[in-house]
Parts: structure tokens; sequence; C-alpha cells
């Protein structure tokens, strides 16, 4: 009963922390946003192409709604969007990647 019990206490606090930790990655992805994609994505529009805007239906129809494309389209750049892979380390694009993903739910609506 003990081993039962300590093992969901183990349980328990790891999603604790992994919840806590997903919260500070989410504010530090909207920081790196704010500071290197806010210019030509400002509440998720795209100045360069404004029909391939960061709502989710857009990213959906442009096969983006998925992690693993937009990380990279920011390393990589596309269009008109220049490439942040030399800008950025792996860790921050992964954080503004799920931002966007986040964000995208909500049409970037606060």
């Amino acid at each position: 009963m003990k081993k039962y019990i300590l093992n969901f206490l183990i349980f328990f606090f790891n999603c604790y922390i992994s919840s806590l930790c997903n919260a500070i990655n989410l504010e530090k992805g909207e920081q790196l946003f704010k500071t290197n994609c806010v210019a030509c994505h400002n509440q998720g529009i795209n100045i360069i192409i404004p029909e391939k805007n960061l709502e989710r239906k857009t990213l959906e129809a442009n096969g983006m709604y998925n992690l693993e494309a937009i990380r990279y389209q920011i390393s990589n750049g596309k269009n008109g969007m220049p490439a942040f892979g030399g800008r950025l380390k792996e860790n921050e694009i992964e954080e503004i990647g799920q931002y966007v993903l986040i964000e995208s739910e909500k049409s970037f609506q606060k």
C-alpha cells in the first residue's frame, strides 16, 4: 500500500511540475514572439501575405497546424519570412511554436 501511495505522490508531483514548466515556457514563448515576430505578426496577422495569418483555420488549411511545421517555418523562413534558425536557439523556436499553436486557438485575442 505504501508503494502505491508513493507512486501516486511521485506521479502527482511530476504532473504539477510539468504543468508549471509549461506555463513558464508559454510566458517565455510570448516574450520571444513579441521580440522577434510581432513586427509582421501582431495579433496573429501576416503583413506580408495577409491571407496566411496565424489563425488556427488558416494554419490547418495550409498544413501548418502542428509544432513541427511551425518550428520548420521559424527556423528556415519561407516566402517573405526570414529564417530565424541562426538567431534563435532550438528551445526558443520550440517555445515560440508552442505559443503560436495555443494563441491560434483564440485567434490571438486576449
